[in-house]
């Protein structure tokens, strides 16, 4: 499943990037898709495991969290 963890700010992308990196979380940063709406213009794409996001990051600190399967978006509880 792929995920798409959208932020408040560039400095939060910036942040939840290096937490997850750090902790060698194979994400992508990428433009939030063009039907999605977020305050900040980029988001972390993320294919795998939700369970590790939900560990490393609190939900605070992201405006949402969305599922996709290739035609929707859906949205995910953290």
């Amino acid at each position: 499943m792929i995920y798409y963890l959208l932020f408040f700010t560039t400095h939060d992308v910036l942040k939840a990037e290096k937490v997850l990196k750090k902790n060698k979380v194979a994400i992508e940063l990428v433009p939030v898709p063009r039907n999605l709406s977020s305050d900040c213009g980029m988001c972390i794409k993320f294919d795998g495991d939700i369970s590790i996001i939900k560990t490393l990051l609190h939900p605070s600190e992201m405006d949402k969290c969305l599922s996709y399967d290739g035609k929707d978006y859906k949205p995910v509880n953290l």
